[in-house]
């Protein structure tokens, strides 16, 4: 029953996603037809996110909330269904549900990514249980640092399932890309795609996006470690697919512009980091600088629809920051406000700054601080101590492991012709080149740990090179098709593999029985900040009838318990 619960909750919310899609298409698009399930999904995704930053500002997300957030998705689903012919939609519901069931075996896990019960899983609880409270970066520095995965999930707390789908959102994010993926891959609707000239942006997209699939299902498998981090790195694959896919458009294309504003503010809101990746947006803009300017009521319009939206859901994300910890951007000091009375003191601002540019450069880890991190952080004083406690092995091990993926899908193209390549590559992919190269720069000096955008960083500065060389091979589709199913096939099963493995080592270590009990641990060391925020309203509130709060860090205004430093 239990494992029952879970699969059908998985889907229904997959279903609902869908629907939510529909509804965002046809408000700032207005093309519903022939859409796949996966954009449908991502789009469904990030209006999810609008509506739990924007609702929780007045009601928690309980069971009642939840359920009708669950059922408008599914009433978008079913327009949809009206909207599309039957066939179209067949074909879609079928990936869709065998892109789904495939990953349903990386939801059995009894043990999350370590900040999972430290704070993602009270983050979202205290999402469920409140509204609006302000200052709750004091309770410890989890909370200082939200991200949208938190409020996607609190959307997901319903009956029968209650609070075991909060790592929901890194699978449904991992089969949204999965089907858009292979529809890149093209092997699905062969008729899209021609392979007649040895120079086609098009050869170059699905060869990016074949790597990236083998790349994301391979490297990525356990959903135990995905965090906040690894769902950002795979919609940065999907994003560098989506502006390679723009060089190919010679007039504006308001879909795709849509996919590409979606994605990259979808990333953003995972990771604040990840803002530094709006400069991806650089060759978006000189690909469609005559079009604007020849065109100043196209470039009106823009601004007057779903750029609105995307400042709106930015707008939203920096005040989750500011009510959190007083910063717009933690831990940057120079973002923080610090006369508010919940703000989080500058000192620890900064320490906090200086312990996660400590931390990635392999100056602390379990039973061990260098002794003056202040000076190891700076320049290139952490690379040798970096390179022996961090490259080897865990990048070297990565880096291996990419060099052996890109290799087997060299060979596997190996006997077939070439010409001439770099007199006629084009200088849009060197310009796109060369601003990875500016970031994998940035985060090798500032913070140079895989988790921290390395993995995806790395992955690109491989494929990107290796697809335009296989872009100029004369390859035939059916010869291309036929490898690249094997590919897939092999990558389904590898996936699979490993996940059957880790359920059955955790069946080992912790007797986790995925038949009898599919959810994740939960103990009561999950609920303690819950509790602790509890009691401290439960405190306030006593003291309020005998005015005795002078003690009490908490107050009330208009409502709102603003909980102070």
């Amino acid at each position: 029953m239990n494992l029952l619960i879970l699969i059908s909750t998985f889907l229904v919310i997959l279903i609902s996603l869908i629907g939510y899609g529909y509804i965002f298409v046809k408000l700032f698009c207005k093309k519903t037809k022939d859409i796949n399930f996966g954009y449908l999904g991502i789009f469904g995704l990030i209006f999810s996110i609008f509506i739990s930053y924007s609702s929780n500002f007045f009601l928690p997300h309980n069971y009642f909330f939840n359920s009708i957030y669950l059922m408008i998705g599914l009433i978008g689903f079913v327009l949809l269904l009206k909207q599309n012919s039957l066939i179209h939609i067949k074909k879609e519901f079928l990936i869709f549900l065998s892109v789904s069931f495939f990953s349903i075996l990386s939801l059995l896990i009894f043990k999350n990514h370590d900040d999972f019960p430290y704070y993602h899983f009270v983050y979202t609880y205290n999402l469920t249980q409140f509204n609006l409270n302000i200052g709750i970066g004091q309770f410890n520095h989890g909370f200082r640092t939200p991200s949208s995965i938190f409020y996607i999930n609190s959307l997901f707390y319903l009956p029968f399932i209650k609070y075991f789908s909060f790592n929901f959102a890194a699978v449904i994010i991992l089969v949204f890309s999965n089907i858009i993926l292979l529809k890149k891959i093209g092997i699905i609707y062969s008729n899209n795609f021609s392979f007649k000239k040895k120079i086609d942006t098009k050869n170059i997209l699905v060869f990016f996006s074949l790597l990236s699939f083998i790349f994301i299902n391979i490297f990525f498998y356990r959903i135990g470690e995905h965090g906040t981090d690894r769902s950002a790195q795979i919609l940065v694959m999907l994003l560098i697919i989506e502006i390679i896919e723009s060089f190919n458009r010679k007039s504006y294309d308001n879909l795709l512009n849509l996919k590409i504003f979606t994605l990259i503010i979808f990333i953003i809101s995972l990771k604040a980091f990840y803002i530094l990746y709006l400069i991806l947006l650089l060759p978006l803009y000189l690909n469609y600088y005559k079009y604007f300017k020849s065109n100043f009521q196209l470039f009106k319009n823009l601004l007057s629809g779903y750029l609105i939206f995307y400042v709106l859901i930015f707008l939203l994300i920096l005040s989750s920051y500011f009510l959190s910890t007083g910063c717009l951007l933690y831990p940057i000091e120079i973002t923080c406000f610090n006369d508010l009375s919940w703000s989080i003191p500058g000192n620890q601002v900064e320490q906090m700054n200086q312990w996660y540019q400590q931390w990635s450069k392999a100056g602390a880890g379990p039973g061990f601080r260098v002794d003056d991190p202040q000076i190891y952080i700076e320049k290139f004083n952490w690379l040798g101590n970096w390179i022996d406690k961090y490259f080897f092995n865990k990048v070297s091990d990565f880096l291996f492991g990419i060099i052996f993926l890109s290799i087997i899908v060299l060979i596997s193209f190996r006997k077939s012709n070439k010409s001439k390549i770099f007199s006629k590559i084009n200088k849009k992919y060197i310009f796109l080149f060369s601003i990875i190269l500016i970031l994998f720069f940035e985060w090798f000096y500032n913070h140079p740990a895989l988790r921290y955008g390395g993995y995806n960083l790395i992955a690109i500065i491989f494929f990107l090179p290796i697809s335009i060389y296989l872009s100029f091979k004369n390859i035939n589709f059916d010869k291309y098709k036929f490898i690249s199913s094997i590919l897939i096939i092999l990558t389904v099963i590898i996936f699979s593999g490993r996940n059957i493995h880790r359920i059955y080592k955790e069946h080992i270590l912790y007797s986790y029985n995925p038949l009898l009990k599919p959810f994740y641990e939960v103990n009561n060391s999950y609920f303690r900040e819950y509790i602790n925020l509890k009691n401290l309203i439960n405190d306030y509130n006593k003291c309020q009838q005998n005015n005795s709060c002078q003690e009490i860090k908490v107050k009330k205004k208009y409502g709102i318990y603003i909980f102070e430093n």
